[in-house]
């Protein structure tokens, strides 16, 4: 098995990516606000196993002092393997901040801590859907 990491855009089937995130499982995504959103930030990585797309990140930055990363992404059956880590390298070398801030799904705060990443007391959010962010345990 051949894998690969990617900043490239151009060519990226977004539904595929979109199945991505349905079977991490991170919800339901549209295909073209996915491509949206990945080609608004600065700073994106996808992972690919043979050709097929596994995984994907991406992040915005002020290019000194923050960053922030969100939608990492990696297909169940590919986790445990360092691809994690290395989207997360990917995204932070790329946007070339000193202090990283991480949108992350609840559930997986144990991954992120390993990576050197603290809890905050003082994050905040707006949601503009507030029940399903609640749903979904992002908020109390």
């Amino acid at each position: 098995m051949t894998i690969r990491l990617s900043t490239q855009i151009e060519g990226l089937d977004w539904l595929a990516l979109a199945e991505v995130f349905e079977r991490a499982p991170l919800g339901t995504r549209d295909p073209a606000t996915l491509e949206l959103s990945f080609r608004n930030s600065q700073s994106r990585c996808f992972v690919y196993a043979d050709g097929r797309i596994i995984g994907a990140g991406r992040a915005l930055s002020d290019g000194v002092l923050w960053c922030v990363i969100f939608d990492v992404v990696l297909l169940p059956e590919y986790q445990g393997q360092g691809l994690g880590r290395a989207i997360m390298d990917s995204l932070a070398e790329q946007a070339g901040a000193a202090q990283v801030m991480l949108y992350a799904a609840p559930g997986k705060e144990a991954f992120y801590a390993k990576l050197g990443f603290k809890m905050m007391k003082t994050a905040m959010a707006k949601f503009a859907n507030v029940e399903r962010a609640l749903v979904r345990g992002l908020i109390e």
